[in-house]
């Protein structure tokens, strides 16, 4: 019975070499490793690693059923990636988050903290992976950052300077490592935001990357009761796949759509109930924006439906999801437990909030839904999983450590 291998990390030289064999004797790829492997096995040659001085030594891994693969968790927020990967077989060698109230989150949940400010980290010191997971942040180019720091007078899209570029950042990370699988999530505006012209700069650096690029607003509502619609962004390195991989997003899940009301708690605390005074003035600012024709308001929703979209300003008032209670007393805010439900994470992910209210607020806002995640992610496996079938092997190019990026010259 045959076995596959996934081997990782072959050094230029191999690969230039096997391409050359391949072309002499008309070999597949596949074929040409096979054949030295089998010579070797024949003659059982002693092998003394690493066969070249200075060259990066080749992993072999065995490839079960759930193909296993490595990755990074770039602006990790609560590790909504991380959760979801893992799931899919993944194994997580990095990650990075700024925020220190989310790397205490993160270290509750996934036991190792995050490293900070990824400005501040050397691609170099990031190790080799094969999936790049990155949710970058998102607040200067959502509709709602945009119109806030417009009002402000503040710079949103690259050019706040903070935050908007930290996307070219990534782009270094990118060109230093060449991981096979970028996974990238974003607000649906950012393919809007300033006329196209923010999402044609994006398209453009990851082309430049020599990267095959797909891309596609989600709304989470198939996977949770909440409208939120969010671009991912999934792209193969065509050094690894010369040929344009079949990658194709997952289709909607069958079944019965999820509910608002399946996720909230039976008995929550009184202390969640807005007070009269808050619910009043909510009212007033609503009518008042109304009257202007603008849609500004909150949010009261049907637990037999579903709920707006939860944003990190969620703390401040609750407004843009409110529960209904009973008789005719003020509505309520989600508790931090509902939000986690909201949002998809796991029930151990739900009992285990090790943060105060207003940050849980800010960091489910921030996440990305896991469910969607991994319904993405397992259409890449399965590309991995189809490369491998195609060649029997899967051979990633060493590590470049920046010397040598962009696209292959003809």
């Amino acid at each position: 019975m045959s076995k596959q291998l996934l081997v990782r990390n072959v050094p230029q030289e191999i690969c230039t070499w096997i391409d050359s064999k391949r072309t002499h004797h008309s070999m597949s790829q596949q074929e040409v490793v096979l054949s030295v492997l089998g010579h070797a096995v024949e003659s059982d040659i002693e092998l003394q690693l690493p066969l070249f001085s200075g060259a990066s030594r080749i992993v072999e891994k065995s490839v079960p059923d759930s193909l296993p693969f490595t990755f990074v968790d770039l602006f990790a927020g609560i590790g909504g990636f991380r959760c979801a990967l893992e799931k899919l077989g993944g194994r997580c060698l990095f990650s990075s988050e700024w925020d220190t109230y989310s790397q205490k989150t993160y270290k509750a949940w996934y036991g190792d903290t995050p490293h900070g400010d990824i400005r501040k980290i050397k691609p170099a010191d990031i190790p080799d992976h094969d999936v790049l997971a990155a949710g970058f942040p998102c607040q200067p180019f959502s509709i709602a950052g945009v119109s806030k720091r417009q009002s402000l007078g503040m710079a949103h899209g690259f050019k706040c300077v903070t935050q908007g570029n930290l996307f070219f950042q990534l782009v270094t990370i990118i060109k230093a490592k060449r991981p096979p699988v970028l996974f990238l999530e974003n607000v649906k505006n950012l393919q809007s935001h300033d006329k196209g012209r923010t999402w044609a700069v994006i398209q453009e650096a990851l082309d430049d990357l020599d990267y095959w690029i797909f891309s596609r607003v989600i709304d989470a509502a198939a996977f949770v009761p909440q409208h939120r619609e969010r671009v991912y962004i999934v792209c193969f390195d065509k050094k690894v796949f010369p040929q344009k991989p079949p990658f194709q997003f997952p289709p909607k899940p069958e079944g019965d759509k999820p509910r608002l009301t399946d996720i909230l708690e039976p008995d929550p605390d009184p202390k969640y109930t807005l007070t009269p005074h808050l619910w009043n003035y909510l009212q007033r600012y609503a009518e008042g924006h109304k009257a202007k024709g603008n849609g500004f308001g909150f949010g009261l929703v049907d637990p037999q439906g579903i709920s707006r979209t939860l944003s990190a300003r969620y703390y401040k008032d609750g407004s843009e999801v409110l529960i209904p209670t009973a008789r005719d007393n003020p509505p309520r805010r989600l508790t931090p437990k509902e939000c986690a439900r909201l949002m998809g994470f796991d029930e151990k992910h739900q009992n285990n909030i090790v943060v105060s209210d207003t940050q849980a607020y800010k960091q489910f806002g921030n996440a990305v839904v896991p469910k969607v995640v991994e319904a993405v992610g397992k259409q890449v496996v399965r590309v991995l999983s189809w490369k491998l079938a195609e060649n029997g092997c899967l051979l990633k190019r060493a590590s470049t450590n920046g010397k040598t990026n962009g696209k292959a010259k003809a």
